[in-house]
């Protein structure tokens, strides 16, 4: 199954990665999750600031990453692995809400 981590590595729009403010995460009935999708936009502001996502080829190695340039505390890392690993179901793509919805079955932690 893919995770969101495959997702974000693989999608782009026009060869460019996806604008973070582009992607949320919904469940299956097309329900925006709010506290997810926010964690994911923090998760991926870091990313941008200080990582070259395609260069990663594990969402530990990513962790890792971040540890090394970032003071942020092992708990919000431990989060930062769970929304990076959440089994993706489908992506929709919403081009009138100019979004990319990462579809969930269940968040599994």
């Amino acid at each position: 199954m893919m995770t969101v981590f495959d997702v974000l590595k693989i999608v782009t729009i026009n060869h460019m990665p996806v604008d973070i403010q582009q992607i949320v995460m919904t469940d299956t009935k097309g329900k925006p999750n709010s506290v997810l999708t926010d964690l994911l936009n923090d998760v991926l502001g870091k990313v941008r600031i200080f990582i070259d996502l395609q260069e990663m080829t594990s969402v530990g190695q990513l962790v890792d990453e971040l540890k090394m340039f970032t003071p942020l505390p092992t708990d919000v890392l431990s989060e930062y692995t769970k929304i990076l690993e959440q089994p993706v179901s489908s992506i929709n793509f919403a081009p009138r809400k100019q979004q990319i919805e990462l579809v969930y079955d269940e968040y599994t932690y």
